[in-house]
């Protein structure tokens, strides 16, 4: 409960909030319809990719830049996040997401809205094939995290937000067609 009362503990909240707001504006931003035509894949899977890296870049130092509940979960079941902690980064990461979805919605035109980014599953896909999908591109990205964050990895060049972000972008590049 000491934790409660720290300033870098309230910090790292505000910096998962924030994350998971930018996360959300900008990902869904870019897969919204601006132009006729088809959907743009690509742009989206770098968009959620390159924002996922930013953010792991710029708010590691503070919170981690988990930005995203799968890796706060894995990390508490890494041992290597306190329980209190993920709490704190879950909830601050659910407001933040639903912040960067209403202010995405207030700023696009309603006949760019569309669904604001939902995804849904392809007419040929069921719901348990892509349940399956979705399991195994969060399992990918996650032991991409788990993998880039490990101190006891001593092989590990450079930094961890290039493999991060490239992870996420290829799950999209994969699931979301």
């Amino acid at each position: 409960m000491r934790e409660l009362r720290s300033s870098a503990f309230w910090r790292a909240v505000l910096a998962e909030f924030l994350g998971s707001l930018l996360y959300t504006l900008l990902g869904l931003g870019a897969s919204l319809r601006w132009a006729p035509g088809p959907p743009n894949v690509l742009g989206a899977a770098l968009a959620f990719g390159l924002a996922q890296a930013t953010l792991l870049q710029t708010l590691g130092h503070v919170s981690g830049g988990h930005v995203n509940p799968a890796i706060t979960l894995a990390l508490v079941m890494a041992s290597q996040l306190s329980l209190l902690r993920a709490l704190g980064y879950l909830l601050a990461q659910l407001l933040g997401a639903l912040a960067g979805a209403g202010v995405l919605y207030g700023v696009t035109p309603a006949p760019v809205r569309g669904t604001l980014g939902l995804s849904a599953l392809h007419p040929g896909v069921g719901l348990g094939q892509g349940t399956v999908v979705e399991l195994l591109l969060t399992a990918q990205f996650i032991l991409c995290v788990l993998a880039s964050v490990d101190e006891r990895h001593d092989g590990r060049p450079g930094s961890t937000a290039l493999p991060v972000g490239f992870s996420l972008a290829l799950g999209h590049l994969f699931g979301v067609k």
